[in-house]
Protein backbone atom coordinates (compact mmCIF):
# COMPACT_ATOMS: atom_id res chain seq x y z
CA UNK A 1 0.00 0.00 0.00
CA UNK A 2 2.86 2.37 0.87
CA UNK A 3 4.56 1.60 -2.46
CA UNK A 4 1.35 2.39 -4.33
CA UNK A 5 0.95 5.71 -2.51
CA UNK A 6 4.60 6.53 -3.23
CA UNK A 7 4.10 5.85 -6.94
CA UNK A 8 0.91 7.91 -7.11
CA UNK A 9 2.18 10.95 -5.19
CA UNK A 10 4.45 12.35 -7.94
CA UNK A 11 1.63 11.92 -10.42
CA UNK A 12 -0.74 13.95 -8.26
CA UNK A 13 1.91 16.59 -7.66
CA UNK A 14 2.67 16.83 -11.36
CA UNK A 15 -1.02 17.15 -12.21
CA UNK A 16 -1.46 19.94 -9.67
CA UNK A 17 1.59 21.82 -10.96
CA UNK A 18 0.31 21.46 -14.50
CA UNK A 19 -3.08 22.88 -13.50
CA UNK A 20 -1.62 25.62 -11.26
CA UNK A 21 -1.84 28.50 -13.81
CA UNK A 22 -5.49 27.70 -14.47
CA UNK A 23 -6.33 27.43 -10.76
CA UNK A 24 -4.46 30.63 -9.84
CA UNK A 25 -6.13 32.50 -12.68
CA UNK A 26 -9.51 31.14 -11.66
CA UNK A 27 -8.97 32.17 -8.03
CA UNK A 28 -7.97 35.67 -9.15
CA UNK A 29 -11.12 36.08 -11.26
CA UNK A 30 -13.34 34.88 -8.43
CA UNK A 31 -11.58 37.15 -5.94
CA UNK A 32 -12.18 40.10 -8.28
CA UNK A 33 -15.85 39.20 -8.53
CA UNK A 34 -16.22 38.97 -4.76
CA UNK A 35 -14.39 42.27 -4.22
CA UNK A 36 -16.61 44.15 -6.68
CA UNK A 37 -19.70 42.51 -5.16
CA UNK A 38 -18.62 43.59 -1.65
CA UNK A 39 -18.02 47.18 -2.74
CA UNK A 40 -21.24 47.39 -4.77
CA UNK A 41 -23.34 45.85 -1.98
CA UNK A 42 -21.83 48.14 0.66
CA UNK A 43 -22.72 51.13 -1.49
CA UNK A 44 -26.34 49.96 -1.52
CA UNK A 45 -26.45 49.14 2.18
CA UNK A 46 -26.62 45.37 1.58
CA UNK A 47 -24.54 42.46 2.81
CA UNK A 48 -22.63 40.71 0.03
CA UNK A 49 -22.24 37.65 2.24
CA UNK A 50 -26.01 37.42 2.74
CA UNK A 51 -26.53 37.61 -1.01
CA UNK A 52 -24.10 34.73 -1.45
CA UNK A 53 -25.29 32.48 1.36
CA UNK A 54 -28.80 33.25 2.59
CA UNK A 55 -31.07 34.16 -0.32
CA UNK A 56 -32.97 32.31 -3.02
CA UNK A 57 -32.00 28.63 -3.39
CA UNK A 58 -29.17 28.93 -0.85
CA UNK A 59 -31.76 29.48 1.86
CA UNK A 60 -33.68 26.38 0.78
CA UNK A 61 -30.52 24.27 0.90
CA UNK A 62 -29.67 25.43 4.43
CA UNK A 63 -33.22 24.66 5.56
CA UNK A 64 -32.85 21.12 4.25
CA UNK A 65 -29.52 20.83 6.10
CA UNK A 66 -31.04 22.13 9.33
CA UNK A 67 -34.58 20.74 9.31
CA UNK A 68 -34.51 17.89 6.81
CA UNK A 69 -37.15 17.38 4.18
CA UNK A 70 -40.82 18.20 4.56
CA UNK A 71 -40.80 22.01 4.63
CA UNK A 72 -43.05 23.72 2.08
CA UNK A 73 -44.63 27.08 1.35
CA UNK A 74 -48.06 27.55 -0.18
CA UNK A 75 -48.30 30.69 -2.28
CA UNK A 76 -51.44 32.85 -2.66
CA UNK A 77 -51.95 31.51 -6.20
CA UNK A 78 -52.07 27.93 -4.91
CA UNK A 79 -48.56 26.87 -5.95
CA UNK A 80 -46.72 24.73 -3.41
CA UNK A 81 -42.98 25.19 -3.06
CA UNK A 82 -41.59 22.08 -1.39
CA UNK A 83 -37.98 21.59 -0.38
CA UNK A 84 -38.21 18.10 -1.87
CA UNK A 85 -37.34 19.82 -5.15
CA UNK A 86 -33.75 20.24 -3.94
CA UNK A 87 -31.43 17.27 -4.29
CA UNK A 88 -29.62 16.23 -1.10
CA UNK A 89 -25.85 16.13 -1.62
CA UNK A 90 -25.15 19.82 -0.94
CA UNK A 91 -27.33 19.89 2.24
CA UNK A 92 -25.66 16.68 3.42
CA UNK A 93 -22.25 18.29 3.02
CA UNK A 94 -23.45 21.46 4.76
CA UNK A 95 -24.77 19.42 7.67
CA UNK A 96 -21.62 17.32 7.90
CA UNK A 97 -19.27 20.31 7.82
CA UNK A 98 -21.36 22.24 10.36
CA UNK A 99 -21.29 19.20 12.65
CA UNK A 100 -17.50 19.07 12.86
CA UNK A 101 -16.72 22.82 12.76
CA UNK A 102 -18.09 26.01 14.37
CA UNK A 103 -19.57 27.01 11.01
CA UNK A 104 -23.28 27.62 10.55
CA UNK A 105 -25.11 25.78 7.80
CA UNK A 106 -24.93 28.89 5.58
CA UNK A 107 -21.21 29.26 6.27
CA UNK A 108 -20.69 25.59 5.48
CA UNK A 109 -22.54 25.99 2.19
CA UNK A 110 -20.27 28.89 1.24
CA UNK A 111 -17.12 26.90 2.09
CA UNK A 112 -18.36 23.84 0.19
CA UNK A 113 -19.11 25.96 -2.86
CA UNK A 114 -15.72 27.69 -2.78
CA UNK A 115 -13.86 24.39 -2.55
CA UNK A 116 -16.14 22.78 -5.13
CA UNK A 117 -15.58 25.68 -7.55
CA UNK A 118 -11.82 25.08 -7.37
CA UNK A 119 -12.39 21.35 -7.90
CA UNK A 120 -14.63 22.20 -10.87
CA UNK A 121 -11.98 24.49 -12.34
CA UNK A 122 -9.39 21.73 -11.99
CA UNK A 123 -11.77 19.20 -13.56
CA UNK A 124 -12.49 21.49 -16.50
CA UNK A 125 -8.76 21.99 -16.97
CA UNK A 126 -8.15 18.24 -16.82
CA UNK A 127 -10.76 17.57 -19.52
CA UNK A 128 -9.64 20.38 -21.84
CA UNK A 129 -5.94 19.59 -21.30
CA UNK A 130 -6.55 15.93 -22.10
CA UNK A 131 -8.41 16.74 -25.32
CA UNK A 132 -6.71 19.89 -26.61
CA UNK A 133 -3.61 20.62 -24.51
CA UNK A 134 -2.54 22.78 -21.59
CA UNK A 135 -3.06 26.24 -23.10
CA UNK A 136 -6.60 25.37 -24.12
CA UNK A 137 -7.17 23.97 -20.63
CA UNK A 138 -6.12 27.22 -18.96
CA UNK A 139 -8.27 29.25 -21.35
CA UNK A 140 -11.28 26.99 -20.79
CA UNK A 141 -11.08 27.46 -17.01
CA UNK A 142 -10.74 31.23 -17.31
CA UNK A 143 -13.65 31.42 -19.75
CA UNK A 144 -15.79 29.49 -17.29
CA UNK A 145 -14.72 31.89 -14.55
CA UNK A 146 -15.61 35.04 -16.52
CA UNK A 147 -19.08 33.97 -17.63
CA UNK A 148 -21.60 36.78 -16.96
CA UNK A 149 -23.25 34.77 -14.18
CA UNK A 150 -19.96 33.34 -12.93
CA UNK A 151 -20.63 34.84 -9.49
CA UNK A 152 -22.97 31.89 -8.92
CA UNK A 153 -19.84 29.73 -8.68
CA UNK A 154 -19.13 31.47 -5.36
CA UNK A 155 -22.67 31.21 -3.99
CA UNK A 156 -23.98 28.53 -1.64
CA UNK A 157 -25.66 26.91 -4.64
CA UNK A 158 -25.13 23.46 -6.11
CA UNK A 159 -23.78 24.52 -9.54
CA UNK A 160 -20.11 24.42 -8.54
CA UNK A 161 -20.47 21.08 -6.75
CA UNK A 162 -22.32 19.56 -9.68
CA UNK A 163 -19.84 20.89 -12.25
CA UNK A 164 -16.93 19.48 -10.25
CA UNK A 165 -18.50 16.02 -10.11
CA UNK A 166 -19.51 16.15 -13.77
CA UNK A 167 -16.11 17.34 -15.02
CA UNK A 168 -14.16 14.70 -13.10
CA UNK A 169 -16.62 11.99 -14.12
CA UNK A 170 -16.13 12.96 -17.76
CA UNK A 171 -12.37 13.01 -17.29
CA UNK A 172 -12.55 9.54 -15.76
CA UNK A 173 -14.50 8.33 -18.80
CA UNK A 174 -11.99 9.87 -21.19
CA UNK A 175 -9.09 8.22 -19.37
CA UNK A 176 -10.73 4.81 -18.92
CA UNK A 177 -11.35 5.00 -15.15
CA UNK A 178 -14.79 3.49 -15.42
CA UNK A 179 -15.65 2.80 -11.78
CA UNK A 180 -14.59 6.31 -10.81
CA UNK A 181 -16.73 7.71 -13.62
CA UNK A 182 -19.78 5.73 -12.51
CA UNK A 183 -19.36 6.69 -8.84
CA UNK A 184 -18.97 10.40 -9.62
CA UNK A 185 -21.96 10.25 -11.97
CA UNK A 186 -24.04 8.77 -9.13
CA UNK A 187 -22.95 11.61 -6.83
CA UNK A 188 -23.76 14.17 -9.55
CA UNK A 189 -27.22 12.60 -9.71
CA UNK A 190 -27.62 13.33 -6.00
CA UNK A 191 -26.76 16.98 -6.61
CA UNK A 192 -29.06 18.27 -9.35
CA UNK A 193 -31.72 16.85 -11.69
CA UNK A 194 -29.38 17.57 -14.60
CA UNK A 195 -27.23 14.75 -13.24
CA UNK A 196 -29.02 12.79 -15.97
CA UNK A 197 -26.60 14.43 -18.39
CA UNK A 198 -23.62 12.79 -16.68
CA UNK A 199 -25.44 9.45 -16.63
CA UNK A 200 -26.16 9.78 -20.35
CA UNK A 201 -22.48 10.53 -21.05
CA UNK A 202 -21.28 7.50 -19.07
CA UNK A 203 -23.83 5.22 -20.70
CA UNK A 204 -23.13 6.45 -24.22
CA UNK A 205 -19.38 6.14 -23.76
CA UNK A 206 -19.74 2.72 -22.15
CA UNK A 207 -21.93 1.34 -24.91
CA UNK A 208 -19.70 2.81 -27.62
CA UNK A 209 -16.58 1.30 -26.07
CA UNK A 210 -18.23 -2.09 -25.65
CA UNK A 211 -19.23 -2.10 -29.32
CA UNK A 212 -15.84 -0.84 -30.45
CA UNK A 213 -13.59 -3.00 -28.27
CA UNK A 214 -15.83 -5.91 -27.29
CA UNK A 215 -13.53 -6.98 -24.45
CA UNK A 216 -13.20 -6.58 -20.65
CA UNK A 217 -16.75 -5.31 -20.23
CA UNK A 218 -17.02 -5.78 -16.44
CA UNK A 219 -15.83 -2.32 -15.35
CA UNK A 220 -17.84 -0.57 -18.03
CA UNK A 221 -21.00 -2.44 -17.10
CA UNK A 222 -20.46 -1.72 -13.42
CA UNK A 223 -19.94 1.96 -14.20
CA UNK A 224 -23.15 2.06 -16.21
CA UNK A 225 -24.99 0.36 -13.34
CA UNK A 226 -23.58 2.79 -10.76
CA UNK A 227 -24.14 6.00 -12.73
CA UNK A 228 -27.95 6.36 -12.37
CA UNK A 229 -28.18 5.22 -8.74
CA UNK A 230 -27.99 8.71 -7.23
CA UNK A 231 -30.69 10.37 -9.32
CA UNK A 232 -32.91 7.30 -9.44
CA UNK A 233 -32.58 6.71 -5.71
CA UNK A 234 -33.60 10.24 -4.77
CA UNK A 235 -36.46 10.44 -7.26
CA UNK A 236 -37.87 7.11 -6.10
CA UNK A 237 -37.53 8.18 -2.47
CA UNK A 238 -39.47 11.40 -3.18
CA UNK A 239 -42.14 9.37 -4.94
CA UNK A 240 -42.43 7.08 -1.91
CA UNK A 241 -42.48 9.99 0.52
CA UNK A 242 -45.18 11.86 -1.38
CA UNK A 243 -47.18 8.69 -1.98
CA UNK A 244 -47.35 9.46 -5.69
CA UNK A 245 -45.10 6.72 -7.02
CA UNK A 246 -42.10 7.01 -9.33
CA UNK A 247 -43.34 10.25 -10.90
CA UNK A 248 -43.89 12.03 -7.59
CA UNK A 249 -40.84 14.22 -8.11
CA UNK A 250 -42.44 15.66 -11.25
CA UNK A 251 -45.41 16.75 -9.15
CA UNK A 252 -43.04 18.45 -6.71
CA UNK A 253 -41.40 20.31 -9.58
CA UNK A 254 -44.80 21.23 -10.98
CA UNK A 255 -45.49 23.02 -7.69
CA UNK A 256 -42.57 25.27 -8.60
CA UNK A 257 -43.91 25.57 -12.17
CA UNK A 258 -40.91 23.66 -13.42
CA UNK A 259 -41.23 21.10 -16.18
CA UNK A 260 -40.04 20.13 -19.64
CA UNK A 261 -42.16 21.46 -22.49
CA UNK A 262 -39.64 21.43 -25.32
CA UNK A 263 -39.03 25.17 -25.00
CA UNK A 264 -42.61 26.27 -25.76
CA UNK A 265 -42.92 28.46 -22.66
CA UNK A 266 -39.52 30.01 -23.29
CA UNK A 267 -40.49 30.76 -26.89
CA UNK A 268 -43.68 32.48 -25.70
CA UNK A 269 -41.65 34.44 -23.15
CA UNK A 270 -39.31 35.70 -25.88
CA UNK A 271 -42.18 36.48 -28.24
CA UNK A 272 -43.94 38.55 -25.56
CA UNK A 273 -40.87 40.77 -25.35
CA UNK A 274 -41.65 42.19 -28.79
CA UNK A 275 -44.76 44.02 -27.61
CA UNK A 276 -42.68 47.11 -26.74
CA UNK A 277 -39.50 48.76 -27.96
CA UNK A 278 -37.41 48.15 -24.80
CA UNK A 279 -38.79 44.62 -24.63
CA UNK A 280 -37.91 44.03 -28.26
CA UNK A 281 -34.28 44.83 -27.54
CA UNK A 282 -34.32 42.30 -24.71
CA UNK A 283 -36.01 39.78 -27.01
CA UNK A 284 -33.34 40.26 -29.66
CA UNK A 285 -30.68 39.77 -26.98
CA UNK A 286 -32.30 36.51 -25.87
CA UNK A 287 -32.48 35.23 -29.44
CA UNK A 288 -28.83 36.12 -30.02
CA UNK A 289 -27.89 34.39 -26.76
CA UNK A 290 -29.72 31.19 -27.65
CA UNK A 291 -28.27 31.33 -31.15
CA UNK A 292 -24.77 31.63 -29.71
CA UNK A 293 -25.30 28.59 -27.48
CA UNK A 294 -26.61 26.51 -30.39
CA UNK A 295 -23.78 27.71 -32.65
CA UNK A 296 -21.18 26.75 -30.04
CA UNK A 297 -22.65 23.28 -29.81
CA UNK A 298 -22.56 22.90 -33.59
CA UNK A 299 -18.91 23.94 -33.57
CA UNK A 300 -18.23 21.37 -30.84
CA UNK A 301 -19.70 18.69 -33.11
CA UNK A 302 -17.71 19.90 -36.12
CA UNK A 303 -14.51 19.88 -34.09
CA UNK A 304 -15.23 16.26 -33.22
CA UNK A 305 -15.19 16.60 -29.46
CA UNK A 306 -15.21 13.21 -27.71
CA UNK A 307 -18.65 11.64 -27.62
CA UNK A 308 -19.10 11.88 -23.81
CA UNK A 309 -18.55 15.65 -23.92
CA UNK A 310 -21.02 16.11 -26.78
CA UNK A 311 -23.69 14.02 -25.06
CA UNK A 312 -23.19 15.75 -21.72
CA UNK A 313 -23.23 19.29 -23.15
CA UNK A 314 -26.18 18.48 -25.38
CA UNK A 315 -28.33 17.16 -22.53
CA UNK A 316 -27.44 20.05 -20.20
CA UNK A 317 -28.24 22.56 -22.93
CA UNK A 318 -31.52 20.89 -23.89
CA UNK A 319 -32.70 20.69 -20.28
CA UNK A 320 -31.78 24.34 -19.66
CA UNK A 321 -33.37 25.79 -22.80
CA UNK A 322 -36.39 23.51 -23.04
CA UNK A 323 -37.52 23.62 -19.40
CA UNK A 324 -40.50 25.74 -18.39
CA UNK A 325 -38.71 27.04 -15.30
CA UNK A 326 -38.08 30.66 -14.38
CA UNK A 327 -36.56 32.16 -17.50
CA UNK A 328 -34.06 34.37 -15.72
CA UNK A 329 -32.37 31.26 -14.34
CA UNK A 330 -31.45 29.80 -17.74
CA UNK A 331 -27.94 31.32 -17.88
CA UNK A 332 -27.30 29.80 -14.45
CA UNK A 333 -28.62 26.42 -15.59
CA UNK A 334 -26.14 26.52 -18.49
CA UNK A 335 -23.13 27.03 -16.18
CA UNK A 336 -22.29 23.29 -16.04
CA UNK A 337 -22.19 23.04 -19.86
CA UNK A 338 -18.47 23.83 -19.94
CA UNK A 339 -17.68 21.79 -23.11
CA UNK A 340 -19.45 24.57 -25.04
CA UNK A 341 -16.54 26.82 -24.10
CA UNK A 342 -13.88 24.61 -25.65
CA UNK A 343 -14.11 26.11 -29.18
CA UNK A 344 -13.58 29.58 -27.68
CA UNK A 345 -10.75 28.23 -25.53
CA UNK A 346 -9.05 26.83 -28.61
CA UNK A 347 -9.34 30.17 -30.37
CA UNK A 348 -7.86 32.02 -27.38
CA UNK A 349 -5.09 29.45 -27.03
CA UNK A 350 -3.92 30.28 -30.56
CA UNK A 351 -3.44 33.96 -29.67
CA UNK A 352 -0.36 35.40 -28.07
CA UNK A 353 -0.45 35.18 -24.31
CA UNK A 354 -0.56 38.97 -23.97
CA UNK A 355 -3.58 39.24 -26.27
CA UNK A 356 -5.55 36.42 -24.64
CA UNK A 357 -4.75 37.88 -21.20
CA UNK A 358 -6.02 41.29 -22.34
CA UNK A 359 -9.26 39.78 -23.66
CA UNK A 360 -9.88 37.66 -20.58
CA UNK A 361 -8.94 40.51 -18.23
CA UNK A 362 -11.43 42.86 -19.85
CA UNK A 363 -14.19 40.27 -19.78
CA UNK A 364 -13.36 39.46 -16.14
CA UNK A 365 -13.91 43.09 -15.13
CA UNK A 366 -17.19 43.24 -17.05
CA UNK A 367 -18.31 39.94 -15.51
CA UNK A 368 -17.47 41.15 -11.99
CA UNK A 369 -19.46 44.35 -12.47
CA UNK A 370 -22.41 42.51 -14.00
CA UNK A 371 -22.38 39.91 -11.23
CA UNK A 372 -22.51 42.60 -8.54
CA UNK A 373 -25.31 44.41 -10.37
CA UNK A 374 -27.25 41.18 -10.90
CA UNK A 375 -27.08 39.95 -7.30
CA UNK A 376 -28.05 43.36 -5.98
CA UNK A 377 -31.00 43.40 -8.36
CA UNK A 378 -33.17 40.55 -9.56
CA UNK A 379 -30.52 37.90 -8.88
CA UNK A 380 -30.94 34.18 -9.46
CA UNK A 381 -33.95 32.37 -8.03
Amino acid sequence: MTDLATRLEPTRGTALRRAAPALLGYAAVRALGLLVLALWSAGRGKSAYTLLTARWDALWYTRVAELGYGYQVRLPNGDVHSNLAFFPLLPWLERGLAAVTPLSYADAGFVVSLLASLAAAWGIFAVADHVYGRRAGVCAVLLWAVLPVGIVQSMAYSESLFTALAAWSLYAVLTGRWLTAGTLAALAGLTRPVGLAVVAAVWTAGIASLVREGASPVRRVLAMALAPLGAAGYVLWVGHRTGKGPLGYLDVQAGWRNGFDGGAAFARFVADKFTSVPGALAGIGLIVGVGLVVWLYVVCVRQRQPLPLLVYAGVVTALALCASSYFGSKPRLLLPAFPLLLPLALALARLRTSRSALVLGGVAVASAVYGAFWLNGSGPP
